[in-house]
C-alpha cells in the first residue's frame, strides 16, 4: 500500500471534518490574499494616477481635499480661484503645465468637470502614452456645449458619441436641479483605469457660462493642475503659497500627500491582516484537533499496517501528509474564495473612485500565502504524527478478554 492510497483513504473516511477544516483554510488564504491584494494595487494605482501632476493649486485649506477633489473627484472643492491666480501660475517659469478644472455638476450623480482640451493633448497618461478616444469620438473642437465622457461613466449612463444630456446642478444627484442646457457628447474615452474614467468632460466655459450659474465668477476656476519643470520648482511654490501667502494651498507633492492618507488607513488593513492570520491558526489548529481526536479510532488500523510491514517513518509521513494535504485543498479552495472577495471589492472600488484592481495579476502573495497555509497545516499533524509513531503493535493488537 503506497503512501498517496493511504492518505486518499484517510481523507475519504473522514470527508466530513477534512471539509470543515479545508473551508476554514480556504477562508484564511481567501482573506489574506485579497487583503495584501487590495492594500498593494490600490496604493500603486492611487500613487500612479497621482503622479501625473506634480502639484495642485486650490483654495485655502487641506491639501487632501484639494487633491482629492482635483485628481480623484471623490471631495468638495474647497472653493475658486480668481481667473489672475490661474494666469499668474500658468506663465510661472518653473512650471510646465497648467491645467485649469472647473466642478460644481453632475450628469446623474457622475461629475462634470470644465477642463482645457490640453488636458488630453498636451498631458500624458503615463511616459510614452497619450489619452484617446473609442472609435468614432472626437475631443471638444472649441463647442463649449460639448462633451466627452469617460468610459466608466459613458458605460454606466449609456452615453454614446453623438447623444445629448442636460447637467444637473451640484455634485450629488436630484432630479428637481436640471439645467437646462442641452450638451452633446462628441466622443468618449478609451479606458485608462484612473479616476478620469467616472467624469463627463466639458470645455472650461461650458461649465463657467452654464445658465443658473452666479455669472460673477464666470472666469473662475476650482483648482489648477500643475506639472513643473523641476522639484526645486516645486519647493520654491510651496513657500510662495504656503509659508509667505495665506489666501491659496499649493498641495505639493502630491506623492507625499497620498502617502499620508494610506497610513491614515493602515489600521484598518492590520485590522484586517489580523483576522486573516487569527483564521488561518484556528484553521491549523483544527487539523491538529481533527487528526489528532481520530488516532484514537485509528490505532488498530495504525498496527494492522505496522504488523503488515509499514516502517514507523511511513505513519509517521502518512499522517503529516494527511495534514499537508488539507491544507493544499484548502489553498486550492482559497484562491476561489479570494477571487470572489476581490471581484466584489474590485467592483466597489471602480464604481466609487475609477481605480481598477486586477484579479489575476501576479504579485508574490499568490505564491507565499499558499506555500505557508500548507506548511503551517503541516506543522499542525505533526504532533498527531507522534502519537501514530509511537503507536505499540503488540498492546493495540491484543484480543481484549
Amino acid at each position: 500500500m503506497t503512501l498517496p492510497l493511504i492518505v486518499y483513504r484517510s481523507l475519504r473516511q473522514h470527508a466530513l471534518s477534512t471539509a470543515v477544516t479545508a473551508g476554514s483554510i480556504a477562508l484564511a488564504g481567501g482573506l489574506l490574499m485579497s487583503v495584501w491584494t487590495v492594500k498593494t494595487q490600490s496604493q500603486a494605482a492611487f500613487t500612479s494616477t497621482g503622479m501625473v501632476f506634480d502639484a495642485v493649486l486650490g483654495a485655502r485649506g487641506s491639501k487632501l481635499q484639494l487633491v482629492l477633489n482635483a485628481i480623484f473627484h471623490l471631495e468638495s472643492s474647497p472653493g475658486n480661484l480668481a481667473a489672475s491666480d490661474y494666469e499668474f501660475i500658468r506663465r510661472h517659469p518653473a512650471v510646465k503645465t497648467a491645467i485649469p478644472i472647473a466642478v460644481g455638476d453632475n450628469v446623474r450623480g457622475y461629475r462634470l468637470v470644465g477642463t482645457l482640451p490640453e488636458l488630453f493633448t498636451a498631458v500624458e497618461l503615463a511616459p510614452g502614452k497619450k489619452f484617446a478616444l473609442q472609435p468614432g469620438g472626437r475631443w471638444f473642437e472649441g463647442a463649449e456645449r460639448s462633451a466627452v465622457a469617460g468610459s466608466f461613466a459613458a458605460a454606466q449612463l449609456g452615453l454614446r458619441a453623438g447623444d445629448t444630456f442636460h447637467p444637473f446642478h451640484g455634485l450629488a444627484y436630484d432630479e428637481r436641479n436640471q439645467h437646462a442646457d442641452t450638451y452633446t457628447v462628441a466622443g468618449v474615452l478609451a479606458p485608462t483605469n484612473t479616476p478620469m474614467d467616472r467624469v463627463i468632460w466639458i470645455p472650461l466655459r461650458g461649465l463657467q457660462t452654464m445658465g443658473g450659474h452666479d455669472p460673477r465668477a464666470a472666469t473662475e476656476v476650482s483648482a489648477v493642475l500643475v506639472q513643473l519643470r523641476s522639484p526645486a520648482a516645486g519647493f520654491m511654490l510651496d513657500l510662495l503659497y504656503n509659508k509667505q501667502g495665506n489666501r491659496l494651498t499649493f498641495a505639493y507633492p502630491v506623492g507625499t500627500i497620498l502617502a499620508e492618507l494610506f497610513s491614515k488607513l493602515a489600521w484598518f488593513d492590520r485590522v484586517l491582516e489580523l483576522v486573516a492570520y487569527l483564521v488561518a491558526l484556528v484553521a491549523a489548529a483544527s487539523v491538529l484537533a481533527s487528526i489528532y481526536n481520530s488516532m484514537s479510532a485509528r490505532q488498530r488500523d495504525l498496527a494492522i499496517l505496522r504488523a503488515l510491514g509499514a516502517r514507523r517513518r511511513m505513519i509517521f509521513g502518512a499522517v503529516v501528509s494527511e495534514a499537508a494535504a488539507i491544507g493544499v485543498l484548502g489553498s486550492v479552495l482559497g484562491f476561489v474564495v479570494y477571487a470572489g472577495l476581490l471581484t466584489v471589492v474590485a467592483g466597489v472600488i471602480r464604481a466609487q473612485t475609477g481605480v481598477v484592481l486586477e484579479v489575476w495579476r501576479w504579485q508574490p502573495v499568490l505564491a507565499a500565502c499558499p506555500a505557508g497555509m500548507i506548511l503551517l497545516c503541516a506543522l499542525g499533524g505533526v504532533v498527531p504524527a507522534l502519537k501514530a509513531y509511537r503507536t505499540p503493535v503488540a498492546a493495540t493488537l491484543a484480543p481484549l478478554s
